[in-house]
């Protein structure tokens, strides 16, 4: 059974996670934390986590095609390679127990912690590749950040941000927007396995989703490369309180 607290506890922390993944990605180191610390089983709040942020996501990814970041002739194949990814990451993670997960988050979060801390935002545009090499790299890109959306998650969007202009060469404005569809296209793939395996637990993930839909949408209207120094305090902070409480139910 669902308690208010829980509502509390989820719904704030989605709202500021949406808000942060509108602006740099990485909206799922604030929104999947949030289930854990609500008490929630481990796949049933990745699960849950999928369901508000497809709601919040598919926001921004219809706000920042309007403003026209989106390369749609290049961005559906990198939809495409993503959702095949995130299925196929969505069922690994329904393999592993439960307890063995919480160890796999114990040394995810350091290492997500030491990129929010010493991770620098590519937002010097680079000499574009012919359109086919760009297509490619970003399908590929989109393929394996697919895998690890649909297997945990948290950091999807920044990471994939970070690739686009990295290694495919798009401007920031241009993977930030595919950033947003792909991450649409993972969350809708993972969700689909969630749901078959009953896992999604819907009425907290509706109601957090509408408040992840507000965040997402505060987030795109104040989008500029600044943004991301806002959130990494909060970051920080959420992920350190998620690691104690990890940490704390596997000794005891």
């Amino acid at each position: 059974m669902l308690t208010l607290k829980q509502f509390l506890i989820v719904c704030p922390l989605v709202f500021l996670g949406g808000f942060t993944d509108s602006i740099a990605g990485g909206g799922g180191l604030i929104s999947l934390p949030a289930y854990l610390l609500a008490g929630l089983p481990v796949h049933n709040s990745i699960a849950t986590n999928k369901l508000s942020s497809f709601m919040g996501t598919s926001l921004a990814t219809y706000r920042y095609h309007k403003a026209g970041y989106i390369d749609w002739k290049r961005a559906i194949f990198c939809v495409i390679a993503a959702f095949l990814g995130s299925a196929l990451g969505a069922n690994l993670a329904l393999i592993i127990e439960d307890r063995i997960f919480r160890i796999i988050l114990l040394i995810v979060l350091p290492l997500t912690a030491a990129y929010v801390i010493f991770g620098k935002r590519l937002d010097t545009e680079r000499e574009a590749y012919p359109k086919i090499r760009t297509a490619v790299l970003s399908s590929l890109i989109s393929f394996v950040i697919g895998i690890y959306d649909g297997f945990y998650g948290p950091g999807t969007g920044t990471f994939l941000i970070l690739l686009l202009t990295a290694v495919a060469h798009l401007k920031l404005t241009e993977a930030n927007g595919t950033s947003k569809a792909v991450n649409l296209a993972t969350n809708c793939s993972a969700m689909a396995v969630y749901l078959i395996n009953g896992k999604v637990l819907f009425v907290l993930g509706l109601v957090a989703g509408l408040f992840g839909i507000a965040g997402n949408y505060l987030g795109t209207c104040m989008f500029d490369k600044n943004g991301a120094k806002v959130v990494k305090p909060v970051m920080l902070a959420v992920l350190a309180i998620f690691f104690v409480k990890l940490l704390t139910e596997l000794v005891s």
